[in-house]
Formats: C-alpha cells, structure tokens, sequence
C-alpha cells in the first residue's frame, strides 16, 4: 500500500518493485527502460491490465429481421507498467532531487523525463545561482 501517489508499488512477476509508470506505451518504455537501467536500476516491465470498460449495449432486431448486427469493439491498446526493484524508488523525489542522468552525463530535468525536450539542459538551481 502506497504512503501517498508518488510512492507506489507492487509485485510484478513476483518480484517487489517500486512503480515508475503504469499504462505506458512501448515507445515510452523503452525510454524509460534504458534511462534507468544507465542510472543503475534493474527495470520490470509487465504488460496491463485491460482497461474494465462499460457493457456495449445490445442492438435490438428490427421488426421482421433474423438477426441483429454484431458490435465490433476496438482493441484495448497495448500498454504496460514499468517499475524499478528498489521497491524505494520514487520518480518525483529521483527527477527533482537530480539523482538521475543522462548518458552524455547531464542532470535529467522534469521536461527530459516527460520527452519534452530531447536533450536534457541542466538548470542551475535557484539555491546555487549567483545571480541571485
């Protein structure tokens, strides 16, 4: 049971692990498979569950007809969850406390996470600005 939202987590193939995201898309899990993996974390990705959606309601036969017309739903979209093994891991504290980098060793900023930006460009914090 999580303290709070940010600090979620769960077992993912039996394995406890501290929840990054869940209902991510593939591309967006490979993004934040190999940023984690480079900070040292050893990443679990599961597929989600299926989304419980509401009863399609059922066409009524016209009068005089066999048969009433089949509903075709679209196919649930593939997402998945991604956690960390350190059941500790908390991404709001990791991203705003500059714990995690980039593989050409900048700081990964709030944009670079959410792949804003693709390129991470360190802030100078307003503590450590000069300027100030």
């Amino acid at each position: 049971m999580a303290i709070n939202k940010n600090h979620e987590f769960e077992e993912l193939d039996g394995v406890k692990c501290g929840i990054v995201e869940k209902n991510v898309a593939q591309a967006r899990v490979q993004f934040l498979k190999n940023l984690l993996e480079y900070n040292g974390f050893t990443v679990m990705v599961v597929a989600s569950p299926p989304a419980k959606a509401a009863a399609a309601p059922v066409p009524k036969a016209e009068e005089g007809s066999a048969t009433a017309v089949p509903v075709v739903l679209p196919p649930a979209p593939e997402t998945f969850t991604v956690g960390v093994t350190d059941y500790t891991f908390n991404p709001v504290n990791a991203i705003f406390g500059r714990s995690l980098k980039t593989k050409d060793g900048h700081v990964v900023t709030l944009a670079y996470w959410h792949q804003k930006e693709a390129v991470s460009q360190d802030e100078i914090p307003y503590y450590e600005d000069s300027n100030s």
